[in-house]
């Protein structure tokens, strides 16, 4: 049960007009999840890893949500989302303190809102063909999340319009981009790798020049490297570093940053059953596009809960030029969408970093849900990915993921769950499910305890 707070304003002292206005309902929630997990295939010696997680089934998070009644059927809304690891009470270092925060204006014509929110993608299958009936999807194990184009999005309006019924539901969703670029990371990198060649590299320097050094005892000058050869090294030392660096920062604060999106979805619903699709653009910092659909349905009937559905990604890389400078936005919007496509915990794997990348990803996802008593919910989802475009064909090849979850509920607010999941990944010597291992499988054990309040 959600704690309702109403701030009346006369409370306040601020006079009588605000005392006569209309008082702000004020909701304060949120959901504290911590579990154990087991996986295999962990580590350079593939060994097993045990530890305690920050939430299995859903993220710890809390929340403010805000509603003030404008009268004639209207109301401002405004919404706060913080998420933390319940295991040490601190936030993830690669996320804004408020992984949501918008405001917005509901009635009659619709919902407009405004800040960082869930994405289009997110938002038609979480509400139309979610993975399970009580949670849209477990945090620990979600592959799914890969193909949502990173599932927030900074700087968005999003306008929401739905019949009376609410069988049909559209939205559609527009970002900025604010000049948001590359520079940072070229500033960053390009000095510290120009120092390490004894100025020989600049922004402006072809990719193909030669890096001399010294060799032999009278230092005759030898080409050991090219420019090209000198970048792609750092960023792999910088990419297979199991340990933040500052390369892997200087990315990653680019990646939070504002990018521009269009896009939109329309939902179905009626009598058990939810068709819907949605699309979305998203142009990366460095100017590469990412187009993404998907479409799916579900159905319900007494205990049962059915679904099934689609996903693509497909990466629009722009050039790599033939300087330095030109070379970086390549690289970074790479891994960018690397960090989209493998990041999602124990459910994603890798794209690729350079030109030999995969441009294409597929999925298709199929699952059922089974309220075995009024307390026990059963569910199983499998995923099928395929991943092409590689170029000499390192990173084509085909994705397996399997899940069974458990989840009994103590009470309206408590509940226990366990998991067991599976991944297997085929094809090109790049499809690895991650850098450290180097493994091509895994399996997974949770077991979890969540309160919401």
């Amino acid at each position: 049960m959600k704690t309702v707070v109403v701030a009346a304003m006369a409370a306040c002292g601020m006079g009588a007009a605000l005392a006569q206005s209309t008082p702000s309902k004020v909701e304060l929630w949120g959901v504290v999840d911590a579990a154990v997990r087991h996986t295999t295939n962990e580590g350079a010696d593939k060994s097993g890893l045990t530890k305690m997680i920050g939430g299995g089934m859903s993220q710890s998070r809390f929340g403010i949500n805000v509603e003030e009644d404008l009268g004639g059927g209207s109301k401002a809304i405004a919404h706060l989302e913080h998420r933390f690891n319940a295991d040490t009470g601190m936030k993830d270092d690669t996320a804004p303190f408020f992984q949501l925060a918008y405001v917005g204006l509901q009635g009659p014509y619709g919902r407009l809102t405004m800040g960082r929110q869930w994405n289009v993608l997110f938002d038609v299958v979480t509400s139309t063909y979610a993975s399970f009936p009580y949670s849209p999807y477990m945090d620990a194990y979600k592959p799914e999340l890969g193909m949502a184009a990173g599932a927030r999005t900074n700087n968005a309006l999003k306008y929401t319009l739905a019949t009376p019924d609410r069988k049909w539901v559209g939205t559609l969703q527009y970002s900025f981009g604010e000049k948001n670029d590359t520079s940072s990371v070229a500033n960053m990198a390009l000095p510290a790798l120009g120092a390490a060649t004894g100025g020989q590299l600049t922004g402006g320097s072809n990719l193909n020049q030669g890096i001399f050094a010294p060799v032999g005892p009278g230092g005759a000058l030898v080409k050991v490297n090219t420019v090209k050869g000198v970048i792609d090294g750092a960023v792999a030392n910088a990419a297979n570093d199991p340990n933040p660096n500052a390369l892997k920062n200087a990315v990653e604060d680019v990646g939070m940053g504002a990018m521009k999106t269009f896009g939109g979805f329309l939902r179905y619903s009626a009598n058990g059953l939810s068709l819907g699709a949605g699309a979305m653009r998203t142009t990366l910092p460095g100017g590469s596009d990412l187009d993404a659909y998907t479409l799916g349905g579900s159905y319900r009937t007494g205990p049962w809960y059915f679904n099934a559905g689609y996903g693509l990604n497909k990466y629009k890389a722009v050039g790599t030029g033939t300087t330095s400078g030109s070379y970086i936005n390549y690289l970074v919007d790479r891994q960018i969408l690397n960090k989209m496509w493998s990041g999602q915990t124990n459910g994603g794997f890798s794209g690729g970093y350079f030109e030999n990348a995969a441009t294409k990803r597929q999925m298709i996802k199929l699952g059922f849900g089974y309220q075995a008593t009024k307390q026990l919910n059963l569910g199983a989802h499998f995923f099928r990915a395929k991943q092409s475009g590689s170029s000499d064909g390192s990173f084509n090849g085909n994705a397996n993921f399997m899940i069974f979850a458990a989840d009994y509920a103590f009470s309206k607010r408590t509940d226990a769950y366990a998991a067991i999941d599976y991944t297997k990944v085929s094809g090109g010597k790049g499809l690895i499910l991650d850098v450290a291992s180097q493994a091509r499988s895994r399996t997974g054990i949770t077991i979890g305890l969540r309160h919401r309040f």
